[in-house]
């Protein structure tokens, strides 16, 4: 395993990868916060909440086999050379612990807060399934060859496509309410700063080592960086240009005071205004 030829490069990779942590880390709490005091989820896309569950879960199992696993790295190591480094740090591991803690307890106050007419959408449980399901079958083939560098591949290819169709619901319905009402620009703000600094961090480790191997060698955290910035980029057009300071209206409920979870499949879609 390669060491770090510059101890300036190396304290300087060590501070944008834990200013990427705690920038990614606090971005979950704007919305968790904003949620708990208004009681209400509503201008919250639940679909972008289970579909990042599912994301952060995949990238978990990915950082964490990575770093931890001697195994992986020594496969690893015979794929790329043992002159590389890992390209997995310990910001990442822990990043993806709390990511998973925090997406879940957002989830549980979509279950437990006013949603108004909102649900989550069936495509979204089929997508998480099949997700899931697709994963299970590469376990079952890497199994009996012992292919976990191969496997854990796989997962980091799950979190890119998740990171990939994630923001998307949340920007078509804050294009059909016209409105960010009710989604926190400062959890955007944040997740901004830490995709560049995750990505700077990345390139800063290549300087030292004369080698761009970690860039695709861990293609998983660039793509994460370049989509995160792109979509936040996106929100940010949508909540300062777009559709600045637009106060919402408070949806009708249904006679139990709110409509259930999960749509069923006889009923038509309610449309998501606030």
């Amino acid at each position: 395993m390669a060491s770090w030829n510059s101890i300036p490069l190396e304290i300087t990779y060590e501070t944008f990868g834990w200013i990427a942590f705690f920038s990614w880390s606090v971005s979950f709490y704007p919305q968790v916060i904003l949620n708990f005091r208004r009681k209400s989820v509503v201008g919250l896309n639940f679909d972008f909440v289970v579909l990042n569950l599912t994301k952060h879960s995949s990238y978990l199992i990915y950082n964490a086999s990575l770093y931890f696993s001697s195994d992986i790295q020594h496969q690893y190591f015979e794929k790329y050379g043992y002159g590389e480094m890992i390209p997995v740090a310990a910001n990442d591991v822990a990043f993806s612990i709390h990511a998973v803690l925090l997406t879940a307890i957002t989830l549980f106050q979509i279950v437990i807060y006013d949603r108004g007419n909102q649900k989550i959408s069936k495509i979204s449980i089929a997508t998480v399934c099949v997700v899931w399901l697709v994963a299970a079958v590469c376990f079952l083939i890497a199994l009996p060859s012992h292919s976990w560098l191969w496997l854990i591949s796989i997962f980091n290819s799950i979190q890119v496509f998740m990171t990939v169709i994630k923001y998307i619901p949340q920007v078509i319905m804050n294009f059909m309410r016209k409105s960010t009402n009710g989604f926190s620009i400062g959890n955007i703000l944040l997740d901004f700063l830490g995709g560049l600094t995750s990505y700077a961090q990345m390139a800063v480790q290549s300087v030292d080592q004369n080698s761009w191997v970690n860039f695709y060698g861990n293609i998983g955290k660039t793509l994460l960086s370049l989509v995160s910035v792109f979509f936040d980029l996106v929100f940010m057009t949508q909540h300062y240009i777009l559709y600045p300071e637009k106060k919402a209206v408070p949806p009708k409920l249904n006679k139990e005071g709110t409509e259930p979870l999960i749509r069923s499949s006889e009923e038509p879609a309610a449309p998501e205004n606030v």
